[in-house]
């Protein structure tokens, strides 16, 4: 064989294996939700209208959901409460069983079932630390969904350090991760682990970086101009290890305010927008059409909700008439309407509500102690919420899933 012939093949069989690789690389990529300009397009290249819930209460556990109006609304604060009501070796055993019973295949089938085609999964970070059980947990719901064809959207609700200074985020009453350099790479480090474990899910959607960041509150505005930049960073390191899941980035006050984004600097991301108690109108989602329009990306609703059927309507209405895909709080609370289902509200847990309104501080002990509920009613009371937070226990909201355009069996 002559040197020219020899060059030739050598060159034919380069481009057939880059064909090959690119065909492959194609393949992969093509398994996943993506974005196209304003669209979020499905594997299939059809256009994918979100229509979900959050799965809220599972992970980050919030005060409201138990009606504990004027007592404990973090995590670390029920944890405490739960402590002292049933001793802390008792309650690590309750919130094990809890994480595993409070969300099952049961209510992603029920989720499907009724129209539904996502969800997003609030996190605390703490539970994808080496070490601890969150990818035990979420790995069987993950997979339920996939068999019932439901997205995943995996959402940094309480980061290192806090992203809010609030409840919400299970901080310290500040946002200490703004000014935390350890903070900021331990949610990197979290996130990269995250996104190492699911890369090949092509279930997951996408990864919402953070949850709500910076309340309203003027003394925290300061920080509007570190979030895109922490953003940014955060996005690199997950692009290290994923380059096929989609980036989800929230506004700060409470992930309403887009004047903090610049461009879109991730090809495949995916603006979210919070809203609350606010008339039902054009005006309270303009900002975000227009950040669509302006920069041709994606823009979808994360959360909203905790109101009425009727403003739940309208609001959703909107949306749809916008072409905005939506995902409204909560599924699943206690004693409620204002969620697709409820959780029977145990007998004594009045008795725990009274006691939790209570200052909960060594120094007030011996108070707390007298005024603290029989040990059997509190045991009871935490036995019967293990009962009851099944999905065959809790009661479906008809004029929710009615108020979302959905089946109500």
């Amino acid at each position: 064989m002559n040197a020219s012939r020899r060059r030739f093949l050598g060159a034919s069989l380069a481009v057939g294996a880059a064909r090959v690789a690119l065909s492959q690389e194609q393949e992969s990529t093509a398994r996943f939700v993506k974005t196209s300009g304003k669209n979020i397009l499905a594997p299939d290249g059809g256009t994918l209208r979100l229509r979900g819930i959050n799965l809220g209460n599972w992970f980050e556990p919030e005060g409201y959901m138990f009606h504990f109006k004027d007592g404990p609304q973090s995590v670390r604060e029920i944890e405490a409460l739960f402590n002292e009501l049933i001793g802390p070796a008792a309650a690590s055993e309750f919130w094990e069983m809890y994480r595993r019973n409070y969300i099952t295949e049961s209510d992603i089938q029920f989720i499907s079932q009724s129209g539904l085609n996502s969800v997003r999964i609030p996190l605390h970070y703490k539970f994808f630390q080496p070490g601890s059980p969150g990818f035990e947990v979420l790995d069987p719901i993950v997979a339920a969904c996939r068999s019932a064809r439901i997205w995943v959207v995996l959402d940094m609700h309480c980061a290192p350090g806090g992203q809010t200074g609030s409840n919400i985020d299970d901080s310290w009453c500040y946002p200490w991760l703004y000014d935390s350099e350890e903070e900021q790479k331990l949610l990197g480090d979290t996130w990269r682990r995250i996104a190492q474990h699911y890369r090949d899910e092509p279930t997951i959607l996408g990864y919402d970086l953070l949850n709500e960041p910076i309340p309203q509150w003027p003394r925290l505005r300061k920080y509007n101009d570190k979030l895109e930049p922490l953003y940014r960073r955060v996005t690199k390191i997950i692009r290290e290890v994923d380059p096929n899941h989609c980036i989800i980035l929230e506004a700060a006050q409470w992930d309403t305010n887009f004047k903090v984004f610049g461009p879109p600097f991730d090809a495949n991301s995916i603006y979210e927008f919070h809203r609350y108690w606010m008339p039902p109108g054009q005006k309270a989602i303009q900002q975000y059409v227009d950040y669509r329009d302006g920069y041709n990306v994606p823009i979808w609703l994360g959360e909203s909700g905790e109101n009425t059927d009727e403003w739940i309507h309208q609001f959703r209405n909107l949306l749809d008439k916008n072409g905005i895909g939506w995902c409204f709080w909560p599924y699943k609370k206690m004693d409620s309407t204002s969620c697709v289902v409820s959780i029977p509200k145990p007998e004594y847990w009045d008795e725990i509500v009274k006691f939790a309104q209570l200052p909960q501080r060594t120094g007030n002990a011996e108070k707390l102690v007298a005024a603290r509920p029989l040990m059997q009613h509190c045991r009871s009371a935490l036995r019967s919420l293990l009962e009851n937070i099944p999905f065959a226990a809790c009661k479906v909201n008809q004029g929710y899933l009615e108020a979302l355009g959905l089946k109500a069996s």
